[in-house]
């Protein structure tokens, strides 16, 4: 089971979409930043009629994450303190084995760029995970490719 305000997850480059992706549950997803540092940050998103503002605190192999739902209003309110450091991508839910992949296509800026990450609700599960072919180099913490970097490049 997994541990609550835990995140355990893998990411990877994807080395060849699936010729299927279109077919997958996918939303646009907007997230916008509010605050970072090299130990934690606070995020927005909208997906769809979906609002949350989200707390991350970095570390090695899982990290603190709290979620809490925001209305539109309030969303609207926080949105333009985000400006300069925002990204947009489709996300698509691929199931594969017992997981599921999300693939996530960037957009704006960040155009070509395609990464996929596997949430999972233990260590253990996360170790043992082996990827699909289409699935490439693992980019499992590398700064270069972490939303609030994209966001601000």
């Amino acid at each position: 089971m997994k541990t609550p305000h835990l995140e355990i997850e893998r990411k990877f480059l994807v080395r060849k979409m699936p010729r299927t992706l279109a077919k997958f549950p996918n939303s646009v997803i907007e997230q916008g930043y509010l605050a970072a540092s090299g130990r934690a940050q606070v995020r927005l998103r909208r997906a769809v009629r979906f609002f949350s503002l989200t707390y991350k605190k970095h570390g090695k192999e899982a990290r603190e994450e709290r979620e809490v739902r925001l209305t539109r209003a309030q969303f609207g309110v926080l949105w333009p303190a985000t400006a300069g450091a925002r990204l947009t991508k489709i996300r698509y839910r691929v199931p594969w084995k017992k997981w599921t992949i999300e693939v996530d296509v960037y957009l704006g800026s960040n155009k070509g760029l395609v990464v996929a990450e596997v949430e999972f609700p233990d260590l253990a599960s996360c170790r043992n995970f082996r990827p699909p072919a289409w699935l490439g180099e693992e980019i499992t913490g590398a700064a270069r490719y972490s939303n609030i970097r994209l966001a601000r490049d």
